[in-house]
């Protein structure tokens, strides 16, 4: 086997750890898979002459393809609780018993949302450090910081996560139940019993892309008037793991139009993040079967 050919069977073998990795650090699909791209461009180039920890080096490269592509982004709001909902995993939702393995595999929407508003080197040292379990050592020159100023980023990250992120219901079946019931209301139009399975203070993130159909709402009375919409018979629903929380797919004459993912505390939806960006269903993980 030559070194060419040694190097690319490597790469492959590393390929969907370093896309893991990736998507966690941009919340997009087709951007990790570019980050990926651009890191064998790099890898290829450089060889591999020397390197002892091969998985650890390319993380370290794909690592610093994202901070870049982070970097360069040319629109970083203040309030990134905006209409932008990340790219979600789907899993159709059977009532099996692999529900538990999923939740555990998956990294909730409401996590990437709040990983939007950090600084570049924050979500770097945190997604690294916290989410695969990167040294902070190995982590201070991907940042060009000391091993303890490392520290300090993911500290300051993981301190705006806590406050963030909410903590949902721990049985996932009991949530289903919430969803179910939300669905069921809207479908009757009974807006009465979609105020009683909404929190007060509930957000909806609907993300249609560069439409006036995107929008964040809030409350519950504004919530349930929006959720009417699915009185419509045409609308197909399947119920769905999205990213680790209850969810559905809905479908129009055999067309994915949106996915869901719902958040339920105390009983009650705390929040709802939608996708329905036709350019960005495209890439949607785990519809009909797709791998992860």
């Amino acid at each position: 086997m030559s070194d060419d050919e040694w190097l690319t069977e490597q790469f492959e073998e590393h390929r969907a750890h370093l896309r893991a990795v990736a998507y966690r650090m941009l919340g997009s699909f087709a951007a990790a898979d570019d980050a990926v791209q651009e890191a064998w461009i790099r890898v290829s180039r450089a060889g591999a002459a020397g390197i002892d920890n091969f998985g650890g080096w390319l993380t370290t490269v794909v690592s610093r393809v994202c901070l870049n592509m982070l970097r360069s982004r040319s629109t970083r709001r203040e309030d990134s609780l905006d209409a932008h909902v990340p790219d979600p995993v789907v899993r159709i939702d059977d009532g099996g018993p692999e529900e538990q393995a999923i939740l555990a595999d998956s990294i909730g929407l409401a996590l990437l949302v709040v990983l939007e508003t950090l600084a570049p080197a924050e979500r770097l040292a945190f997604v690294l450090h916290d989410l695969f379990g990167v040294s902070f050592d190995e982590i201070a020159p991907i940042v060009d910081r000391t091993p303890a100023a490392a520290r300090q980023l993911a500290s300051r990250a993981r301190r705006r996560v806590q406050g963030a992120v909410p903590e949902p219901d721990a049985d996932i079946h009991t949530q289903r139940r919430v969803v179910d019931a939300f669905f069921a209301a809207a479908r009757s139009g009974d807006f009465d019993a979609l105020i009683a399975v909404l929190d007060p203070e509930v957000v909806l993130r609907a993300d249609f892309g560069p439409s006036p159909m995107s929008a964040v709402v809030r409350g519950a009375q504004s919530v349930a008037g929006r959720a009417i919409m699915f009185a419509d018979p045409t609308r197909t629903l399947t119920p769905a793991v999205v990213s680790g929380e209850p969810g559905a797919v809905v479908v129009v004459d055999d067309r994915l139009v949106s996915v869901m993912a719902f958040t339920v505390r105390d009983g009650r939806i705390i929040a709802i993040d939608a996708l329905g960006d036709t350019d960005r269903l495209a890439h949607v993980v785990g519809w009909r079967g797709r791998d992860r």
